[in-house]
């Protein structure tokens, strides 16, 4: 079932705003905003304040770092919407070819040792946790990551591990690229929560 065939909203006021932020955007706006609007219930207060936590509160790692990491989880799930958001907001704070690299393979893309190593983590984390062991974290901490950003990174991680499932779930419309770099500035913006 598709996003748009369940769009019934929570009250006018949800479609009012709704359509606002649409026209702001010049663009539809994109899906996971409608879940958050919508049902409210479903994505919860919860959920958005972790995700703002884990993505624009007080961290070693740089906004575009954490939604590079957000991206490549969403490649590892799969997930093209997220993969295509969190690639947009990525870009505006790193460039657009070091992120674009790190997605094909950031193994040998142009990222800092500290941010690959954590990627290797997260990976083993997204795709096959129960083999993520001691050794592959110590490893990540002799790259020059520190416990903090590993905790960090994890969190980002975890949460979306969770939002990729819900956004193939639920079948997002996958924006233009157009689209998506409108929607990252409002996220940068508006943050989360």
């Amino acid at each position: 079932m598709r996003l748009p065939e369940v769009e019934r909203g929570d009250g006018l006021r949800s479609k009012m705003l709704i359509r606002v932020i649409s026209l702001a955007l010049g663009a539809r706006l994109p899906d996971a905003a409608r879940v958050a609007f919508y049902h409210k219930g479903f994505v919860g207060t919860a959920l958005g304040a972790w995700t703002q936590d884990a993505m624009r509160g007080p961290s070693e790692w740089s906004v575009a770092e954490r939604e590079l990491m957000a991206a490549m989880v969403a490649k590892w799930n799969s997930c093209p919407f997220c993969i295509g958001a969190h690639r947009a907001i990525a870009v505006h704070g790193m460039d657009k070819a070091v992120a674009d690299a790190a997605l094909a393979d950031y193994q040998t893309a142009p990222i800092s040792e500290p941010l690959r190593a954590t990627l290797a983590v997260l990976e083993t984390m997204t795709v096959h946790p129960d083999e993520l062991q001691g050794e592959q974290i110590r490893a990540a901490l002799a790259a020059g990551a520190t416990r903090r950003q590993l905790d960090d990174a994890a969190a980002v991680a975890a949460v979306f591990n969770i939002v990729t499932r819900y956004a193939n779930a639920l079948g997002f419309a996958i924006p233009t690229d157009a689209e998506f770099d409108k929607a990252a500035g409002m996220m940068l913006k508006r943050g989360y929560a």
